[in-house]
């Protein structure tokens, strides 16, 4: 996650331009740092739509629809990290084989570099991390428009990102807990980091508070709500120095406080094929409320395991998406889909 950008008002058609270019200058920045990138696979198909609602936030929609969808079927949100957008996401992650797979539809939201410079979501903005407004509105939408036009379940969509992707991820938990039955949070941080502290301070080195501390920052963005917190998983490289480790550590604790839990596991084991670290916390009722995996031996993106096997998924062909485990498998397994 390259350092955030300010939110950028209206500006010239000139400032416009420098803008673009500062951003064409930091998306390049990216690649150098995460090395070269082998050659991606043939990109997915996606459907822009452009009438999904009022979208205060001014984020791109894209739709991959798989064929045969059953009537009802599920919808997962997926939200990129910085420097990429939903094409790269959309390549990359191996979400649309797992759509294909388990009849699932993905929504894929996308930000701009008229909205962020390094095209970050803006989850440490409050006029973008807050409730029936701005960039968060913009997905709930489109959360809203997928499940009343292309005949999704309104009571199984889920949203998952990277990065700053991750971070909205947890926005997206925190402020419409009524629409999101769960997530995946992959290299995020804890929502509300940034209430009295800067972004940089949040993702490195991060911040320390209580689990009740943390929890609270989530009641507060939906202060009427009494309904079931969404079930959350946390996925984090034990070498990432961009948000570091800690804040995996932090999620965990502001979710299990959430649903009630402690914060020792109720069970840890190893899965996948590079034995990463993966931690329960199990609610009363036997389902697993949260879940923790630590993937060894890689730094800041979404782990992915290219491959033909039931347990692989995705591409190394961008920068930030590290060859280990597929978490995406993993993730849509913990959302309920499909096996």
């Amino acid at each position: 996650m390259p350092v955030p950008p300010r939110h950028i008002p209206p500006r010239s058609r000139w400032s416009r331009v420098a803008a673009r270019l500062l951003a064409v200058a930091a998306l390049l920045l990216g690649a150098v740092l995460a090395g070269p990138a082998p050659t991606a696979n043939a990109a997915v198909t996606l459907t822009k739509v452009t009438n999904f609602g009022s979208n205060p936030g001014a984020l791109n929609m894209y739709v991959y629809q798989p064929a045969s969808l059953p009537a009802n079927a599920p919808v997962v949100v997926a939200l990129h990290g910085c420097t990429q957008s939903a094409q790269v996401y959309a390549d990359n992650s191996g979400l649309p084989e797992l759509a294909d797979r388990d009849k699932f539809i993905l929504v894929l939201a996308e930000t701009t570099f008229s909205n962020n410079l390094s095209k970050c979501f803006n989850w440490f903005q409050a006029g973008d991390n807050r409730r029936d407004q701005g960039e968060a509105l913009s997905i709930r939408q489109m959360a809203g428009h997928a499940v009343s036009a292309y005949g999704g379940d309104s009571k199984r969509v889920y949203v998952t990102g990277l990065s700053a992707g991750g971070a909205m991820t947890s926005v997206m938990l925190a402020t419409y807990p009524d629409v999101f039955s769960a997530g995946a949070v992959v290299a995020g941080l804890p929502y509300n980091c940034t209430k009295n502290n800067s972004p940089y301070q949040c993702m490195n080195p991060g911040l320390d508070l209580s689990p009740d501390e943390w929890a609270q920052r989530v009641r507060e963005a939906y202060p009427s709500y009494g309904g079931p917190w969404p079930r959350t998983a946390i996925w984090y490289g034990d070498r990432d120095t961009t948000v570091v480790p800690r804040n995996a550590t932090e999620l965990r604790d502001q979710w299990t406080a959430l649903h009630g839990l402690s914060q020792t596991p109720t069970r840890t084991s190893s899965i996948g094929p590079n034995a990463t670290r993966h931690d329960e916390y199990v609610a009363s009722d036997g389902t697993v409320a949260v879940e923790v995996n630590k993937v060894p031996g890689i730094g800041h993106g979404t782990p992915v395991d290219p491959g033909t096997g039931a347990e692989q998924c995705g591409s190394t062909g961008a920068p930030y998406f590290p060859d280990s485990i597929c978490s995406s498998y993993w993730i849509t397994r913990f959302f309920g889909l499909g096996g």
